[in-house]
């Protein structure tokens, strides 16, 4: 399975339920039913595996079950951005991403914000990888999953511990 192409899936079937306010099982299953139309699935590439349905179904399900919670993160984090003001793929994207923060462990902070980058280049405009980027930054740190701030405390409190013990003689 390969989960970058899980999420490209799961990108494909958010922003149908963002467009036509489908519910997630429809539209997962009109992605899928898409890919068994075409003889060689979406746009000449293969069809999803069982482990890419079953992650793209994770995320797509993860999504619709906590959107209000994930929908106001993203407010939160996103500097004079409404949610609704934001690019479609962008959005659906950060959702994606931040789902992943909040409910699988199983994968590293750094890789959901990479991987979102990922889509964002690939699918959003021209400035969609910075705001993509900064935007998950934020969220990590707010969610205690790292994030650069999360790490420049982590080095500042290893940097004081340092010096505490430096300068204490009975250590």
């Amino acid at each position: 399975m390969a989960r970058r192409r899980a999420r490209e899936f799961a990108l494909q079937a958010l922003y149908e339920i963002d467009i036509i306010d489908a519910p997630a099982e429809v539209a997962l299953a009109n992605l899928w039913a898409g890919q068994h139309d075409a003889d060689d699935g979406i746009g000449g590439a293969r069809p999803a595996d069982e482990g890419e349905r079953e992650y793209a179904h994770r995320l797509v399900t993860g999504v619709d079950r906590r959107k209000a919670e994930i929908d106001t993160l993203i407010e939160t984090a996103s500097v004079n951005w409404r949610l609704i003001r934001m690019p479609v793929v962008d959005r659906n994207i950060l959702r994606l991403a931040t789902f992943e923060l909040l409910a699988c462990m199983d994968v590293p902070a750094s890789v959901s914000i990479n991987e979102a980058v990922e889509l964002a280049k690939r699918y959003g405009e021209k400035d969609s990888r910075a705001f993509v980027n900064g935007i998950l930054d934020r969220i990590a740190a707010e969610t205690g999953r790292g994030g650069r701030r999360a790490l420049l405390q982590a080095d500042q409190i290893e940097k004081a511990d340092l010096h505490a013990a430096r300068s204490d003689p009975d250590a």
